[in-house]
């Protein structure tokens, strides 16, 4: 959620501050290209973390923009700081969780591989993709994203 908010509220922001100000729209375009380098040459970053990337780069290019109205440039920044924070705050979503998990079975039944994670995890599975099911080795490689209990999500956001 995350860096579906961040880059869209960063996309608006940056467009309207280069919608008032006098500059080319290549000023704007440099702006994906340099995203574009960060993530491509960077060692694998998260998606949250391309998100903040993004986040920052829209601020300072809105920063730089030299505007004379200081009141738009302010009001952009401070709605994507906002949204940022509420975004990633970890009372909206501080009990799902996201995880590559290797299993020592081959298990091809989607119920049968739910209630494995299920109990492996102690928690309950939201969604799941099976990217490996290698029959002859015995094992599933399974992107699984999940909600922990309560005391569990309290535990992790004390640390």
């Amino acid at each position: 959620m995350v860096a579906f908010l961040g880059v869209n509220v960063g996309v608006l922001a940056v467009a309207s501050a280069l919608g008032t100000a006098g500059v080319a729209a290549g000023l704007g375009l440099g702006l994906f290209g340099v995203l574009s380098i960060i993530r491509l040459r960077s060692s694998e970053i998260s998606q949250r973390e391309v998100a903040y990337y993004f986040a920052a780069l829209a601020m300072g290019l809105i920063g730089g923009l030299g505007a004379t109205d200081i009141v738009v440039p302010a009001v952009l920044i401070a709605l994507i700081l906002v949204v940022m924070w509420v975004a990633d705050h970890p009372a909206l979503l501080g009990r799902s969780r996201q995880q590559v998990v290797r299993l020592d079975r081959a298990i091809a039944d989607e119920g049968e591989l739910r209630f494995e994670l299920e109990q492996r995890l102690g928690a309950s599975v939201t969604a799941l993709t099976v990217q490996q099911l290698d029959l002859v080795n015995d094992s599933t490689l399974v992107d699984v994203r999940y909600r922990v209990g309560q005391d569990r999500a309290r535990l992790a956001v004390a640390r």
